[in-house]
């Protein structure tokens, strides 16, 4: 059993991860911005913490995390705004990265996406441009961090039953459910040799725990 503080806990990853991480025994914290959503996070197991981490410092962030055993970070801006998810998907989530080291939880999972890094590709006047750098920068932190990290990357999501199933790697063209990749992030959490990887998958035929040792 871990303590596990989820940031971004309303999301729709999130609120499907909840109830894995709760149903076998995890103590989940989720951080939501909005108080009208305690009621849904509550529902699955999770206790919800509302808190603004695109405002909070470092050393708020710091106390957020103090105490937990791992900190997945499933928030973003969700897009639109550049200004916002410079604010979210770099700045909070660097500030997260750098809060988790000085408060000592050593176990970090950063969901990315399918294809991110400094080498995206994608051009400045494209409107993804704003995201993929983003998240390019924030991942890059987490790499040279020092922290236990994963970094979880799906292929386009969907809302699709889950199958239990996925492909690592392949060319990142396919897609795969949400549930799926809340499956696959409980599965990280619980496997120490994803530590120190970055996780590129899409639906597939290989079950979630294998595929995610042995990739």
């Amino acid at each position: 059993m871990s303590r596990i503080l989820l940031i971004g806990g309303h999301g729709k990853v999130a609120l499907l991860l909840e109830p894995i991480l709760a149903e076998r025994g995890d103590t989940v914290t989720a951080v939501i911005r909005n108080r009208d959503h305690e009621d849904d996070v509550a529902s699955t197991g999770a206790t919800p913490l509302v808190a603004d981490v695109q405002s909070f410092d470092t050393d708020q962030l710091a106390n957020l995390v103090s105490g937990n055993d791992a900190v997945v970070w499933a928030a973003g801006a969700g897009g639109g705004d550049p200004e916002r998810t410079w604010a979210v998907d770099r700045d909070a989530a660097i500030r997260s990265i750098d809060a988790a080291v000085a408060a000592g939880v050593k176990r970090y999972v950063m969901v990315s996406y399918f294809g991110a890094g400094m080498d995206h590709g994608v051009p400045e006047d494209d409107s993804f441009y704003a995201y993929a750098e983003a998240k390019a920068e924030a991942d890059q932190h987490l790499r040279e961090s020092g922290l236990d990290w994963t970094i979880v990357a799906p292929s386009a999501l969907t809302l699709d039953e889950p199958t239990g199933a996925i492909a690592v790697g392949g060319s990142g063209k396919e897609s795969v459910s949400r549930a799926d990749v809340a499956a696959v992030i409980a599965a990280v959490l619980a496997e120490p040799s994803t530590v120190g990887r970055m996780i590129e998958f899409t639906s597939g035929q290989t079950p979630i725990a294998e595929a995610v040792a042995a990739s």
